[in-house]
C-alpha cells in the first residue's frame, strides 16, 4: 500500500541531524522559551521575511491569538465581522467564533479553492474589521485588488498559512503579505513538528508584544499580569525540531511541486478534474494533491483495492458541521460541489518514482 503520507520516512530523512540536536535540548536541562525557541523564531522570521515570529503551541492558538490582540489593542470589539473562506479546515473559523466575533462566509473560486476575492466586497458591512485568508492545500491567494479593498475599507488581513510555508506570490512569502498570518506544524503539514506547533508572523512591534503576552499567561514579566491570557507556547523540543527541518522546506517543497507537475501532465482520465497549475511555480507548495471527480467514493475504493491510500481534505463543509447548526441551512453551492468531489492523493518529499507511476497509472485506468 502507497501512504498517503509516510511520517516516519520524512522524519528519518533527517534523523542524525533531529537526534543530536534533541539530546543537546534534553540535557540542556532548559525545556521551555529557551535557545532552540529563540533560534527557532529568529530562522522563521528572516525565511518568511518578517521583523517577528513567534512560537505557540497550535495553528489554530496562533489564529486565536492574533485576533485576540487586534481585540486587546482596540483595532477589534467583540461582535466585529471577519470574512472568511467557507472552504476551509473548520480551525480557521473556530479561531473567530472563539473570540466572540463574526464569521462570514465568502464562497471559493471553483478552480483553485481559494476565497474567491471578487465575492469579498459584498460580504463587507460596516461591522467588517478583517478578512481571514487560507492559502488553502499550498496554493497562494492574494492579489492587488484584495490590498486595495483591504485599504478602502480599513481591514486588516491575516493569513492562515497553516498549508503554505514556502508558497509565495510576487516574490513575497506568503505569512508576509498580510498584516498578521498563523502557520501550523502539525506533523503532516510541508514544515512538521513532532506533536502539536504553531507560530505567528507579523511586522507590526505592538501586535507581537501583545500576542507574546496573551500566549504567556497574559504576562510580559514574571508574575505580572496585563491580561486574562491563555497558555500557548512553543516547547524547546518542537523548536529543536522544525529548526533543523526548516532548513531543507524548499528543497522538499520542489519535490513536491515536481511530483504535481507528473500528476497534471501525466493524469489524462476525463473523469478525473485535476487542480489548476498556477502560471508562477512559487505560488503552490502542494500541502495536498486534491483532485475532483464525480463519483468520490467509489473512485477512493478503486484506488485503496490498487494499494493506494487517499484522504478527503474535507468531507463536510463548516456551515453543514453540527458545530455550527446555526448554518446548516444556508446554501453555499460551490463549497457544497468541493466538499462532495474532491479526493486528496499521495504526495510527498519520501515518495518514488515508481509510486508515482503506479498512482498515475491506477487514475488513467479507472473506469
Amino acid at each position: 500500500m502507497i501512504k498517503f503520507l509516510d511520517l516516519q520516512k520524512i522524519n528519518l530523512r533527517h534523523q542524525e541531524e533531529i537526534e543530536n540536536r534533541l539530546l543537546q535540548t534534553f540535557r540542556s536541562g532548559w525545556y521551555l522559551m529557551g535557545n532552540d525557541l529563540a533560534a527557532f523564531e529568529k530562522n522563521l522570521s528572516e525565511y518568511i521575511g518578517t521583523t517577528h515570529a513567534i512560537g505557540v503551541a497550535n495553528g489554530l492558538d496562533a489564529l486565536r491569538l492574533i485576533l485576540r490582540a487586534y481585540i486587546e489593542m482596540g483595532v477589534m470589539n467583540p461582535g466585529d465581522e471577519i470574512v472568511v473562506p467557507s472552504n476551509t479546515y473548520i480551525a480557521s473559523i473556530l479561531a473567530i467564533s472563539d473570540n466572540h466575533l463574526v464569521p462570514v462566509l465568502a464562497e471559493p473560486d471553483i478552480d483553485n479553492y481559494n476565497i474567491d476575492i471578487k465575492k469579498i466586497e459584498d460580504k463587507i458591512t460596516s461591522k467588517t474589521k478583517g478578512i481571514l485568508i487560507v492559502h488553502l492545500y499550498g496554493r497562494t491567494v492574494f492579489s492587488e485588488e484584495l490590498k486595495a479593498l483591504a485599504e478602502k475599507h480599513q481591514l486588516k488581513i491575516i493569513e492562515d498559512n497553516a498549508q503554505a510555508i514556502g508558497a509565495e506570490w510576487n516574490d513575497k512569502k506568503t505569512g508576509n503579505l498580510g498584516d498578521a498570518a498563523g502557520f501550523s506544524f502539525y506533523p503532516g503539514k510541508n514544515l512538521g513538528a513532532l506533536g502539536d506547533a504553531g507560530a505567528i508572523t507579523t511586522n507590526d512591534d505592538e501586535l507581537a508584544k501583545t500576542i507574546r503576552a496573551l500566549a504567556n499567561y497574559g504576562s510580559n514579566q514574571k508574575y505580572v499580569n496585563i491580561y486574562q491570557g491563555l497558555n500557548s507556547r512553543l516547547d524547546e523540543i518542537q523548536a529543536a525540531v522544525l529548526d533543523i527541518k526548516l532548513k531543507y522546506i524548499d528543497e522538499e517543497n520542489t519535490i513536491r511541486r515536481n511530483i504535481a507537475k507528473r500528476y497534471i501532465s501525466e493524469i489524462s482520465n476525463p473523469k478525473i478534474i485535476l487542480p489548476e497549475n498556477p502560471t508562477d511555480q512559487n505560488e503552490h507548495v502542494w500541502h495536498v494533491f486534491v483532485v475532483r471527480t464525480h463519483d468520490r467514493d467509489r473512485l477512493q475504493n478503486y484506488l485503496t483495492e490498487n494499494g493506494v491510500q487517499t484522504l478527503i481534505h474535507y468531507p463536510i463543509p463548516p456551515h453543514k458541521q453540527e458545530a455550527y447548526k446555526e448554518w446548516n441551512e444556508l446554501s453555499y453551492p460551490i463549497s457544497e460541489k468541493i466538499h462532495q468531489e474532491i479526493l486528496s492523493l499521495p504526495i510527498s518529499p519520501v515518495m518514488s518514482e515508481p509510486e508515482i507511476s503506479q498512482i498515475i497509472s491506477a487514475l488513467n485506468d479507472f473506469k
